[in-house]
């Protein structure tokens, strides 16, 4: 008996071989499923039976401070095409006020006393109002936040021309040189005034276009105001590292200006009050935009003005100041048609293993 229990407890090692060999069903003992962690299989039966992932969420770096927003960019373009369409009528308006120059001669300029005038230079100046719209055109339409500088400069470029009605209505100033060609006045012909309106707006207020014959639109300058504007913006929205780019802006913007005073077109003051005011208007937007505590605060003077309202309305969502980033308009492939699951597909990959 003695022998059997001794036959019955050997080794298991020993009782496996075989003509000197290991038995294919030989196991260590260490690696047996015996003596695995229960705590590990636990985990791996849970991982099979729980197969549904976890969705995690990825914060967006700038996408809710800085919010696109287009109905209200479509908004201010309704807004600035408004008050287009308004200082239009104002000239047609002013026009049948302007004395004639043969009784009101052109009032002094020290600009006039000193520089002659160059007829061919008011064309420079409209080119190069048209080159600096449509380099904007351009950088606006490759910036990642398109939306909201595109809004701003509606409404500086509506806000500005409205002022513009203001001040060309309640003073009318004398032409100011005996070279300019008025068109006859039309004395009450509702019909006539509104064709004129119509050709305005179609040539768009550009004399090289044929458009603009009429006169009293003086104080203050309009291409000035769009010169001015344009380079401001075209600045303020593209890399500091870029002095090259706004040099070039800078004296596009420059040339067109003093062309304007060269051609005879403008006395000096209509182009100074129009430089003062769309820079200030400018530099108080932005400061209040980009300077959250003088946004929320209403112990600022600057929120006294009459469009803070409006500022408000349009700049509400805009949590931070825009920085200097661009990217394609049309990305591909759109929205629509991206793998949602991309963004879980670390997870995935570490689910899987």
């Amino acid at each position: 008996m003695a022998s059997l229990d001794h036959q019955g407890n050997k080794n298991p090692t020993e009782s496996s071989r075989t003509n000197g060999a290991l038995s294919p069903c030989a196991t260590c003992p260490v690696h047996s499923q015996s003596v695995q962690d229960p705590n590990r299989n636990g985990l791996k039966n849970g991982l099979v039976r729980h197969r549904d992932y976890i969705k995690i969420s990825v914060p967006e770096n700038k996408g809710d401070l800085l919010p696109s927003e287009w109905w209200k960019t479509f908004i201010a373009l309704f807004y600035a095409i408004l008050n287009l369409v308004l200082t239009t009528v104002m000239i047609t308006v002013v026009h049948e006020r302007v004395p004639p120059k043969e009784s009101s001669p052109p009032l002094p300029d020290k600009f006039f006393d000193y520089v002659d005038r160059v007829q061919w230079a008011f064309t420079v100046t409209e080119i190069n109002g048209m080159v600096l719209v449509a380099v904007w055109g351009i950088q606006m339409l490759f910036h990642r936040y398109r939306a909201i500088i595109a809004r701003r400069y509606f409404f500086l470029l509506g806000t500005l021309y409205m002022y513009r009605c203001i001040t060309m209505y309640v003073t009318t100033l004398p032409v100011p040189g005996m070279h300019m060609v008025c068109a006859p006045k039309l004395h009450g012909d509702s019909q006539a005034k509104l064709q004129r309106v119509l050709q305005l707006l179609s040539g768009g207020g550009l004399s090289i276009t044929g458009s603009h014959l009429l006169c009293g639109d003086f104080l203050y300058s309009g291409h000035t105001v769009i010169l001015t504007l344009t380079y401001l913006f075209l600045k303020e929205y593209s890399p500091r590292s870029f002095w090259w780019y706004h040099l070039l802006c800078w004296l596009t913007a420059a040339v067109g200006v003093v062309c304007i005073l060269v051609a005879h077109e403008h006395y000096s003051v209509d182009v100074v009050v129009a430089y003062f005011i769309t820079t200030r208007l400018f530099y108080w937007y932005h400061t209040m935009a980009n300077l959250q505590t003088l946004k929320c605060s209403p112990q600022t003077y600057l929120t006294h003005t009459w469009w803070n309202p409006v500022f408000v309305f349009f700049e509400r969502n805009v949590k931070t100041f825009v920085p200097c980033s661009f990217c394609w308009p049309v990305s591909w492939p759109p929205a629509c048609l991206k793998n949602p699951c991309k963004r879980y597909s670390m997870v995935q990959s570490v689910r899987e293993e």
